[in-house]
């Protein structure tokens, strides 16, 4: 299963790369977990979203906190149900135009084929140190 999974993760990116959030919503298991690790209200993509609704919310939130100059998966390893993605990502934050530049870890758990689980791993304290910057 690990090709097939492998397949789902990477048209998952390629439906963000093309903004097509139904795409990626389609793509979820009813009670999906969605979780960015950070310090809890150091910013507001931190947490943990349940269900396609809160991850919905939680892509609104991409856009309105964040200008992507870069967003790259680069490598994609799968291991049966897992499919961990490293890759790295630039943008301003809309709020303060600071700068972040972090290589992120996505870690996807699929189940029938639909992701039912996402946690992503960046560099919470310069993002956060970024929010908190003075516009």
């Amino acid at each position: 299963m690990s090709s097939g999974n492998l397949s789902v993760v990477r048209q998952v990116y390629a439906s963000f790369a093309a903004g097509d959030v139904a795409a990626i919503l389609a793509s979820l298991t009813d009670d999906v977990r969605w979780a960015v690790i950070g310090p809890p209200g150091a910013y507001p993509l931190f947490g943990a979203r349940t269900g396609p609704a809160e991850v919905a919310a939680f892509f609104q939130g991409v856009g309105e906190n964040e200008d992507f100059s870069d967003f790259s998966p680069r490598r994609f390893l799968a291991d049966g149900d897992t499919v961990v993605v490293l890759g790295h990502a630039a943008y301003r934050l809309k709020r303060t135009g600071a700068a972040v530049d972090t290589d992120w870890v996505h870690v996807f758990t699929l189940r029938g084929g639909k992701v039912s689980g996402f946690q992503e791993y960046a560099d919470s304290a310069q993002i956060a140190a970024g929010y908190r910057a003075s516009p």
